[in-house]
């Protein structure tokens, strides 16, 4: 309270927050609270269900009807996600690097590309199993393989990797390039040296995105890599853990055994998120 000529002013210490602040921050706890709450209730339930049921005759190398083994799904999904990735990470960290670095802003050439991506992310995993089966079974002669598998999930997940590494790689800031121009590096060498380690988080978290819906994906798999329960070759048809916990539950003779395949399931996918958001920090402060 400070006195000036017979009038109190009174000056406020702190800003009193607007009601509207406080609902939105409200909204924005329960949004969050909803939202780790029903994750929780997931992971718990999945948990009950499917750890009581989880035996050593379930990794077995060889299926049977008997022991419903999932060692040659885990070794399938393994495979498929590497084959995926292996298409799919090179083409769309180049599509961002030219589109963020090298493309003229403003385009007609880069608004198509964006256009064209982001419809590509939106479509159902069906229409992508129809293509698959069309180009790749069909047309090519490929047949229910991994390969073919590996090539329609690849294609499924190209525009995500596309749009988030050029939206990371505009991210970074234009004076770090400016910089290194400055000092009298190039172009190319800006590119791999300065703006694409700063960029790599934000990489890594599309490419962790990426295997969470390789690895969770059914119907573009039993219409492209099929059904069989075997350690599939390149060329030979062989199922996922997905497709393994589908085919399972669909059954409905071995619905405790298909909750422990989503336990090992779970448990691969929070591997990968681990493994990824550890090397996304270690990248981060190298940067």
């Amino acid at each position: 309270m400070t006195e000036l000529r017979g009038i109190d002013i009174t000056v406020p210490t702190r800003r009193r927050a607007h009601w509207g602040s406080r609902a939105l921050k409200a909204l924005c706890w329960l949004s969050g609270l909803v939202t780790v709450g029903v994750l929780l209730w997931i992971v718990v339930y999945i948990c009950v269900r499917g750890i009581p049921h989880l035996k050593p005759s379930m990794f077995e190398v060889k299926y049977t009807s008997k022991n419903v083994s999932m060692f040659p799904a885990i070794v399938n999904t393994l495979t498929m996600t590497a084959l995926s990735l292996l298409f799919s990470v090179p083409l769309g960290v180049f599509g961002g690097i030219y589109l963020a670095e090298y493309a003229r802003p403003g385009s007609r050439l880069v608004r198509v590309i964006r256009v064209t991506a982001e419809t590509l992310a939106g479509i159902p995993s069906i229409i992508y199993a129809l293509f698959g089966m069309l180009a790749f079974v069909v047309t090519l002669g490929m047949g229910n393989s991994i390969l073919a598998g590996a090539l329609t999930l690849g294609i499924m997940t190209l525009p995500l990797i596309l749009r988030q590494t050029e939206e990371s790689l505009l991210a970074v800031p234009m004076s770090y390039r400016e910089g290194s121009f400055g000092l009298g590096a190039g172009k190319l060498r800006t590119t791999v040296r300065i703006v694409l380690p700063v960029a790599m988080p934000g990489i890594l978290a599309a490419v962790l995105l990426s295997i969470g819906r390789i690895s969770g994906e059914t119907a573009a798999l039993i219409y492209t890599s099929g059904t069989v329960a075997r350690v599939a070759g390149l060329t030979q048809s062989g199922r996922t853990l997905a497709v393994h916990l589908f085919q399972l539950q669909q059954e409905g003779r071995y619905v405790d055994e298909a909750f422990a395949v989503a336990v090992v399931l779970l448990v691969i996918v929070l591997l990968m998120n681990y493994l990824s958001s550890l090397i996304a920090r270690k990248l981060t402060r190298k940067g």
